[in-house]
């Protein structure tokens, strides 16, 4: 039984945020699919994974190749990831079923704080899966650092 964290991003930018979680994630042995719904900003995603550090390089591919099913992070806009992913991390407002939370170890919303409509469909998402059992936590980076603000 997993759980979904919601990340409120008001510090960091997601091309800052998304490859710090995903290290954590790939820490714990977890396969991951980065779920969006705009294959155009996904793209964009896979090139700032490019860009990153050495040291701090991601293996990672953007769905639709001949090896998503081998990848350890795969930038995908569909549910059912090829990759057999155990941590699904939810980016501009892609949806996450109560279903998907209760199967995976580890589910991740990343939201823009300084987008209202983001914001909204963040909280939207927190009362569907609470409303339904799922377990979550709420995290924000408001003062700094990344504080657990409610859980539930």
């Amino acid at each position: 039984m997993g759980a979904a964290y919601f990340y409120h991003l008001t510090r960091n930018p997601l091309e800052v945020t998304l490859p710090i979680l995903l290290g954590k994630a790939r820490q714990a042995g977890w396969k991951i699919a980065v779920r969006g719904g705009d294959p155009g900003r996904l793209e964009w995603l896979d090139e700032k994974l490019w860009l990153g550090p050495d040291d701090g390089f991601l293996p990672h591919g953007l769905a639709g190749g001949a090896h998503d099913a081998l990848q350890p992070i795969l930038l995908t806009t569909v549910a059912d990831a090829p990759n057999d992913a155990s941590c699904v991390m939810a980016v501009d407002g892609a949806q996450v079923a109560a279903e998907e939370v209760e199967a995976l170890d580890r589910v991740c919303i990343l939201f823009d704080g300084t987008d209202p409509e983001a914001v909204q469909q963040a909280r939207g998402q927190w009362k569907a899966l609470t409303g339904a059992g799922c377990k979550a936590q709420y995290w924000s980076e408001e003062s700094g650092r990344w504080e657990k603000k409610a859980e539930a």
